[in-house]
């Protein structure tokens, strides 16, 4: 069996969907798994966030525009009166929950109840679609198998089961149609996995099933060897294995969520990127196979601080980094870079939300210097740091104030720090310096 993704553009309008509708109905037994429609998350967060700021009028004004919306949706979109009524009466009721929440006290709860509901109208407005368009399709609520533990990692045994469980209460059908990115938490809570967790939801199934292929479709055909939206000319990437994937991802390839590949990797289950607008397209192929070695592609993390640590007494101190990273747990702080000298620690975060008592704890025993403002670009491809063209990027320091170089931490990736201002200067030149290697 398949498992597809497809992303909240590629069911943000009617012509969209009936371009899905067209993908899918190719008579292959699949599971397809949506993100809300495009604009619909940013919109309930938007209104989860007036309810915990008590600006009611705000949400319940942003709520009828959204209603008013989904509504000219059912209308242009499903043909059969029957269906139409059906499924603008599940809108309705979807929105009137939705006011009824404003009158709610805030929770945490009560914001990711509000943000589940773009996938639940996405997912019933589409599988109907397809109902009056002759497929033979059902709807399976992601509710009901898709949890996460308690450290918030997959519960892969109770997923597997349920997963099962729910296909087989259901009449046989061709499409199996799911929710992505929303889940229960261990408590049995709704929960989710974060920004652009539909396509881990759709290699969590994937694995479950033990699928023969993961596609992720989306606007763009597959990892480009550098960031489209900057740097003209770049090209889509045939072949990549899971590592150089996870490491572009990670490091800001907005195609891929960054856990995606993690459920599939160790089972072979191929990951392949498409495009809706041309689905002829090869896009580009996952798997553990080496493709070719040096540098493949460039991607960009922005949102980065820079810290860095200094103390005389660190000469020789075999417990300094301990205490350093021990802070940085305390407050469940990941690190991106790190980079060592004598005297100092220079590293790297993406989440400066607890970053003042981070600071205040570290000052107890060090000088502290941060700098905000900061992008990590990160250079990836297999074996890079033993290839023969790898220095050539380092023609970039001539032009560019790098910060912090990450090399041989991993075969695989480079990273260097660099002021945000400087990002899409950098990416030209690195495009230059790297595929074309004549001088910028």
């Amino acid at each position: 069996m398949l498992v597809l993704k497809f992303g909240g553009t590629s069911v943000g309008s009617i012509e969209n969907m009936t371009n899905v509708k067209n993908i899918i109905n190719d008579g292959q037994r699949k599971v397809v798994v949506l993100s809300a429609m495009s604009g619909t998350t940013n919109t309930l967060v938007t209104i989860s966030e007036c309810i915990k700021f008590k600006e009611l009028d705000n949400a319940i004004d942003l709520i009828s525009d959204l209603h008013t919306t989904y509504t000219q949706t059912v209308q242009n979109l499903i043909t059969n009166a029957a269906i139409k009524l059906e499924v603008q009466t599940y809108v309705n009721t979807i929105f009137a929950s939705l006011k009824t929440a404003v009158n709610t006290n805030y929770s945490p709860l009560l914001s990711n109840k509000i943000i589940s509901q773009g996938e639940l109208l996405s997912t019933f407005i589409f599988s109907r679609f397809l109902k009056q368009e002759g497929l033979k399709a059902c709807l399976l609520p992601a509710l009901e198998f898709m949890r996460i533990d308690k450290f918030n990692e997959p519960d892969n045994f109770y997923i597997r089961q349920n997963f099962n469980r729910s296909i087989d209460q259901q009449p046989d059908a061709d499409i199996y149609i799911t929710q992505g990115f929303i889940c229960l938490d261990a408590d049995g809570q709704v929960a989710n996995l974060q920004r652009g967790g539909s396509d881990y939801t759709a290699t969590i199934i994937g694995a479950a099933l033990n699928a023969s292929e993961v596609q992720i479709w989306t606007d763009i055909d597959g990892f480009h060897n550098n960031d489209p939206r900057f740097v003209p000319d770049t090209h889509a990437i045939s072949n990549l294995s899971f590592d150089e994937a996870a490491e572009l991802a990670y490091f800001g390839a907005k195609i891929l969520h960054p856990q995606t590949v993690m459920p599939v990797r160790e089972l072979d289950i191929p990951v392949r990127l498409k495009n809706t607008l041309s689905p002829s397209s090869h896009g580009t192929l996952i798997t553990n196979a080496i493709h070719g070695e040096g540098i493949k592609a460039i991607a960009a993390k922005d949102g980065i601080t820079a810290i860095k640590i200094k103390s005389a007494r660190m000469l020789l101190a075999h417990g300094f980094l301990k205490k350093v990273f021990e802070i940085f747990e305390k407050y469940e702080t990941s690190i991106d870079m790190i980079t060592t000298s004598e005297i100092a620690v220079s590293l790297t975060i993406d989440d400066t939300k607890n970053l003042s008592g981070i600071v205040e704890e570290l000052e107890k025993f060090a000088m502290v210097e941060v700098d905000e403002f900061r992008t990590i670009v990160c250079l990836v491809g297999n074996h890079i740091v033993y290839h023969a063209d790898t220095p050539k990027l380092f023609q970039i320091l001539q032009d560019v104030n790098v910060r912090m170089i990450s090399y041989g931490g991993s075969n695989n990736n480079i990273s260097l720090l660099i002021n945000t201002s400087d990002k899409v200067e950098t990416l030209r030149k690195l495009n230059r310096y790297v595929f074309h290697l004549v001088p910028a």
